[in-house]
C-alpha cells in the first residue's frame, strides 16, 4: 500500500504541475494554428503570475487578481500582435524581446511596490485560490483502492486545474467543429486564399493573439494564487519553453498536448520526488542534477521521439496582401 500511495502522490503532483503547461500549451495551438509563432509564452505567463500576485495582495480578492492576469497578459499578447501581425516584424524577435522586458520589469516594480527583494506580498484566505472537495469524496477515502484515487487524485484540487483539462476537449471543439476553428485553421495554411474569400487575415490573427493572452492569463494566475501563495521573482521557471516543446511534441494537437504536458508534468514531478533520495546502483544524485532532469529529458523527447512535425505552413511568415 506504501508503493500505491506514493504512486498517487506522484501523480496528484503531475496533476497539480502540468496545470500550468497545459494553459500556455494552448495558448501557443491558438497563435501557431494562425500562422503566428509565439515565443514569448514565458513572458506572457511571467507577467500575469505578478499582476495576480499583486493585485490579489492589495485588493484581497482573488477573482481581481486573475482579471488583473488576463488583462495584463492579453496587453502583451497585443502588443506581440501589433509588431509581427501590423508591423510585419520578426515573431522571434518580438517574442524574445516581451520575455527579457517582463523578467526584469516584474523585479523592479516588485522591489519598488512591496520592498520584498522582487516578491510579493504572501497570500491567504480570499486573496488565493481554495482546492475543490469533489462530492462524496471524505466518505470513500477509506475504499481500498478506488477510494485513494478519487479522494486524493481526482479531488481536492484548486478549480483552474479542472479549467484546464476541460480546456481541451473545449479548444477541440473550436478548432475543428467551428467556423472560427476552420477559418483559424485555414490562415496558418494559406492567408491568401482565407482574403480572396474577403475575410480578414489580420484580424482573424488578432483573434488568436487574444484567445493567447486570455490562456497565459490563467496560467500565471495559477502559478501566482495557487500553485504558490504569492509571487516569486522567475516563478515561471522555463514553464513557457517546456509548453512549446510540449507543443511540437504534440504536433499542433488539443489532446496530444494534454497528454504532452501530462507527461513533462510526470518527468517534473518525479524528479521533485528524487530530490536527496540515493538512487538504486548510483547513490545520492546532486539536487542540481535532479532540478534540470525535467528539462534534460525534454531535450531528448524531442530529439528522438518526436518524428517528423510539421508545423503550419504560414507559421512564422507576416501576410503582406497581395494587390
Amino acid at each position: 500500500m506504501d508503493l500505491f500511495h506514493t504512486i498517487i502522490a506522484i501523480l496528484e503532483s503531475t496533476i497539480r504541475v502540468s496545470v500550468p503547461l497545459i494553459f500556455a500549451a494552448l495558448a501557443g495551438l491558438f497563435t501557431e494554428r494562425a500562422g503566428v509563432f509565439d515565443i514569448g509564452l514565458e513572458g506572457k505567463m511571467l507577467g500575469a503570475a505578478f499582476a495576480a500576485g499583486a493585485v490579489a495582495a492589495v485588493t484581497g480578492n482573488v477573482m481581481m487578481g486573475l482579471l488583473a492576469a488576463v488583462l495584463i497578459s492579453v496587453l502583451l499578447s497585443l502588443v506581440h500582435g501589433y509588431a509581427s501581425i501590423t508591423q510585419r516584424g520578426s515573431q522571434i524577435v518580438s517574442g524574445v524581446a516581451i520575455n527579457f522586458i517582463v523578467a526584469g520589469s516584474t523585479v523592479i516594480l516588485g522591489e519598488a511596490w512591496f520592498r520584498q527583494g522582487g516578491r510579493t506580498p504572501a497570500l491567504s484566505g480570499d486573496a488565493r485560490f481554495q482546492t475543490v472537495t469533489l462530492p462524496f469524496a471524505d466518505a470513500v477515502r477509506d475504499v481500498p483502492f478506488l477510494g485513494p484515487i478519487y479522494s486524493e487524485l481526482l479531488s481536492g484540487h484548486f478549480i483552474l486545474t479542472y479549467v484546464a483539462f476541460a480546456l481541451v476537449p473545449f479548444s477541440w471543439w473550436i478548432l475543428y467543429r467551428t467556423r472560427f476553428g476552420l477559418r483559424l485553421r485555414a490562415v496558418g495554411e494559406n492567408p491568401s486564399a482565407v482574403d480572396t474569400a474577403g475575410i480578414s487575415v489580420i484580424w482573424l490573427r488578432y483573434r488568436a493573439v487574444i484567445c493567447c493572452g486570455i490562456l497565459c492569463g490563467f496560467a500565471g494566475a495559477y502559478l501566482s494564487l495557487a500553485m504558490s501563495a504569492g509571487f516569486v521573482k522567475g516563478m515561471t521557471a522555463g514553464k513557457g519553453y517546456i509548453a512549446l516543446a510540449a507543443l511540437i511534441f504534440a504536433k499542433w494537437r488539443p489532446v496530444n498536448i494534454m497528454l504532452a504536458c501530462l507527461l513533462f508534468g510526470f518527468l517534473d514531478a518525479l524528479a521533485i520526488r528524487l530530490q536527496g533520495n540515493p538512487l538504486p546502483l548510483i547513490g545520492q544524485v546532486p539536487v542540481q542534477l535532479m532540478q534540470a532532469l525535467p528539462y534534460i529529458l525534454t531535450v531528448i523527447l524531442l530529439a528522438g521521439f518526436i518524428g517528423k512535425a510539421i508545423p503550419p505552413k504560414a507559421g512564422g511568415v507576416p501576410y503582406v496582401k497581395e494587390r
